[in-house]
């Protein structure tokens, strides 16, 4: 098991590990949008947040050796589930090729009162 840690993205702001890479997957946490180099969340709406956030879990996915091509599975928290198409629009351009399997649902709160977090699994 590894521990996978880059300044590419936010660092951890808890007790727990960028990803994980074992068994031939990589566990990343989950990404909430946070530009790494001022620990700041983004300005815009759930567009951006959710733009930031596929960045954020691209640099974690690349320091593991993988990449969005490779991702398996995801899990999208939102805020509001008003918000699923605006969200989608932008979830679509980075995964076009073989698209993950999914779950999207709607939590009372996220850290930070963002709009979108997303966790991923992907082959290492």
């Amino acid at each position: 098991m590894e521990s996978i840690q880059t300044d590419r993205a936010p660092q951890a702001i808890g007790p727990y590990s960028q990803a994980i890479k074992a068994n031939g997957l990589v566990f990343a946490s989950g990404q909430i949008p946070l530009d790494p180099a001022t620990m700041q969340i983004v300005e815009g709406g759930v567009r951006e947040q959710t733009e930031r956030v596929l960045d954020n879990l691209k640099a974690v996915l690349d320091a593991a050796g993988s990449s969005l091509d490779r991702v398996v599975k995801t899990t999208v928290f939102l805020a509001d589930m008003n918000e699923f198409a605006a969200m989608n629009e932008i979830y679509a351009k980075y995964f076009s090729a073989t698209k993950p399997a999914r779950a999207t649902v709607q939590v009372a709160r996220l850290p930070r009162d963002v709009k979108v977090e997303i966790d991923v699994v992907a082959l290492a």
